[in-house]
């Protein structure tokens, strides 16, 4: 009965296994958990000391709609500092979370029947994002072999006249791919010929091992028709901020507050704060913690390699999210994550959840320290699968 008050596309929503896990575990009091892409590192003390400070000293009240003036500038400084890239104050907004920002940036630009391209795999709330906006998600294939790098020569195939838009991630979740210069060009000069818009999510920013990062918005022709979403909490290990910020053609940043206004009015003042900081200063406090990051991925990637019928590519590329291959175990990826979690006490996420080319295969978070992600895999090994 209670059922009749819900919207028709909620109760039509598959929900996926790694919804599902939380509510799998009670009872396992040694449960590893590798499946929540959250950093398990406090905050950096310098970063919430500027959010402390700045809350007393009275920004605790609504900020511009578009955020403080002086953190927009210090998204300005950031991207000419650190990325080569030069943009102008209009052209950013500060917002409540990547998730939100993205979900603004196709609310604001999708309308009923429009198509957006989505790698395959990758992060599933891009679907959301579109479809609750009214549009069609339509998944372009990524490969293993190719490093699962989007290719736009592959992404052209699925281009029809209904097509909007195309989303990148870089590095992605869940596979780790890092989107190289000559990649990036290509979708930039894919969306030039077709007049679409480029949705760029880049907040695993400092998570690139295998190259270094190459924003989107440093290649000719982007600016005019990307939206870049960047945030606070995989960079500077601060997921409950719930902050991020958006670079944009003006129009869209307009119409992104238009719709703000409505929903959240302004992000969180003492986030904002915090965000100044960090974006100022938070490279060099953060440079411990990325270096560990960097260390768990490359041992564990060559712990699992040496699992029988397990692999995963070593070393890693990007983001603290390994990608591995297990259709050797003769397991579907959702049958060996319950399998594991069952028998190993150990959490992980099926790959099909991020789309069907992430069938076979299961992504494993190192967001606990390297002793407990060698425990995991000792724990999956003796398994025998």
């Amino acid at each position: 009965m209670a059922n009749k008050f819900i919207a028709d596309r909620l109760l039509q929503e598959t929900v996926p296994l790694m919804s599902k896990l939380a509510g799998m575990t009670a009872g396992m009091d040694d449960l590893i958990d590798l499946s929540i892409g959250d950093p398990d590192f406090t905050t950096p003390a310098p970063i919430i000391e500027a959010g402390y400070k700045d809350a007393l000293a009275g920004c605790t009240h609504y900020t511009q709609h578009r955020g403080y003036p002086d953190v927009i500038q210090a998204v300005v400084d950031y991207y000419k500092r650190e990325l080569g890239v030069v943009t102008d104050e209009k052209n950013v907004l500060i917002t409540t979370s990547a998730d939100y920002a993205a979900f603004q940036a196709c609310f604001a630009t999708i309308n009923p029947g429009d198509e957006v391209l989505i790698p395959d795999p990758s992060f599933l709330c891009y679907r959301s994002q579109v479809e609750y906006s009214g549009g069609k998600s339509v998944m372009v294939p990524t490969y293993e072999e190719d490093g699962w790098r989007l290719k736009a020569e592959i992404a052209e195939k699925y281009v029809t006249p209904k097509t909007k838009g195309i989303f990148i991630s870089t590095p992605n979740n869940p596979t780790g791919a890092c989107m190289h210069k000559e990649d990036l060009e290509g979708i930039v000069r894919l969306a030039e010929k077709y007049d679409l818009l480029i949705y760029s999510d880049e907040i695993y920013t400092w998570y690139s091992y295998d190259i270094p990062f190459v924003s989107v918005l440093s290649i000719p022709g982007a600016a005019e028709r990307t939206v870049v979403i960047n945030s606070m909490s995989k960079n500077y290990v601060c997921t409950g901020a719930r902050l991020a910020w958006v670079i944009a053609p003006v129009q869209i940043i307009g119409a992104m507050v238009q719709e703000g206004m409505n929903m959240v009015y302004t992000a969180p003042s003492i986030s904002q704060r915090m965000g100044k900081f960090a974006l100022e200063q938070g490279k060099e406090v953060m440079a411990p913690i990325m270096a560990e990051f960097k260390e768990r991925m490359f041992k564990t990637a060559e712990r699992i390699n040496q699992i029988p019928h397990l692999k995963v590519q070593s070393p890693p590329p990007g983001t603290f999210y390994l990608f591995v291959n297990v259709k050797e175990t003769g397991l579907t990826d959702e049958e060996f994550v319950l399998k594991v979690l069952q028998d190993a006490h150990v959490v992980t996420v099926p790959g099909s959840n991020f789309g069907s080319c992430g069938k076979g295969y299961v992504r494993f978070c190192a967001t606990v320290g390297l002793p407990k992600l060698m425990e995991a895999c000792d724990r999956i090994e003796k398994l025998g699968l």
